[in-house]
């Protein structure tokens, strides 16, 4: 696998490959001593254009827990922001002998162009690239799943057969929806997609998912998951709903939908949480809820990934 990109090419054999040395890495915070020589002598770059606290902080834990030498390099207040192009960074990047470069772009497809072009010879992870995909985020979201529907002592080697995930909200706007739709799928899973028509793309005719609009009838099926998005309020230009009043009512994790729920239902939340908005306090912090554990999963998913990419796993690519 040479570079992690996009969920929408993965095999079901590599995402289980990948969701299975997590179980590994995962077992590694359970250690007194947290720590791996995997990938020591090897140089990480997290090259982050956007702002971003859960990520870059989850991939720094992985890198370290791992052994690896990190160059943490924010647009902000460096070169990118005197009007320094992505080739040059890649070139500077290159020159001072980085081994593997996580990026954060908001313009779609940048992580690809990193990949395809020759300025850097290195894995390149994409840590979220636009309106594109986050396929990090994914699999520790599938990796959440796995373990709470199987078991963690049963999980290794297992999809998703059977499991209905129900996603809400931004899906227009949401990196982190199109890379859960490729690959729930990819593990079996049945896909649907809820949210104001506004805020649903316009051409999802290739997408392996059910569309919706009436969140209560999604409800209704009682789902393995909910699976709650941010409104991201940061990437809209227009008004796509009337107000955060309506918005909440038609489309939030009130406690009333909450209640209504089967006890065995996921609540999910890639973060940050807007309560009150899209979720409430009372779904958030029940039992039910796996978003700290979608925290703590996601150091020992991005381990796997770095492991995997930087020390020459296998052959064959996630691009």
């Amino acid at each position: 696998m040479k570079h992690l990109l996009s969920t929408k090419g993965m095999t079901r054999d590599d995402a289980i490959m990948l969701l299975d040395i997590a179980e590994d890495m995962s077992d590694v915070g359970d250690r007194e001593v947290k720590k791996l020589p995997a990938l020591r002598g090897i140089t990480v770059v997290n090259l982050f254009y956007e702002d971003s606290t859960r990520t870059r902080i989850s991939f720094e834990a992985a890198e370290k827990r791992l052994s690896a030498d990190v160059i943490n390099f924010g647009a902000k207040g460096s070169s990118v922001s005197k009007g320094e192009s992505l080739k040059d960074t890649a070139q500077t990047l290159k020159a001072i002998g980085a081994d593997a470069v996580v990026i954060r772009h908001p313009s779609s497809g940048a992580p690809q162009l990193l990949a395809e072009r020759d300025w850097i010879d290195a894995p390149i992870l994409n840590a979220g690239d636009g309106m594109h995909e986050h396929p990090t985020q994914a699999l520790l979201d599938a990796f959440t799943l796995r373990r709470r529907v199987h078991g963690r002592s049963a999980a290794r080697g297992k999809g998703l057969d059977g499991c209905h995930i129900v996603i809400v909200g931004d899906i227009l706007h949401s990196r982190v929806a199109r890379s859960n739709v490729w690959l729930l799928t990819t593990l079996g899973a049945e896909v649907t997609l809820v949210g104001p028509p506004t805020l649903v793309p316009v051409r999802t005719e290739a997408w392996p998912a059910t569309i919706t609009s009436d969140l209560d009838t999604a409800l209704a099926t009682d789902p393995t998951a909910v699976m709650l998005l941010r409104i991201q309020a940061e990437r809209m230009h227009d008004a796509f709903f009337p107000n955060t009043r309506e918005y909440a009512k038609n489309w939030g994790l009130g406690e009333a939908r909450f209640r209504g729920l089967p006890d065995a239902t996921m609540v999910m939340h890639p973060g940050p949480m807007n309560r009150g908005l899209e979720i409430s306090s009372i779904a958030a912090d029940s039992p039910q809820s796996t978003v700290l554990e979608q925290v703590a999963n996601g150091v020992a998913v991005r381990m796997a990934a770095l492991y995997v990419l930087c020390s020459g796993e296998r052959s064959g690519s996630a691009s």
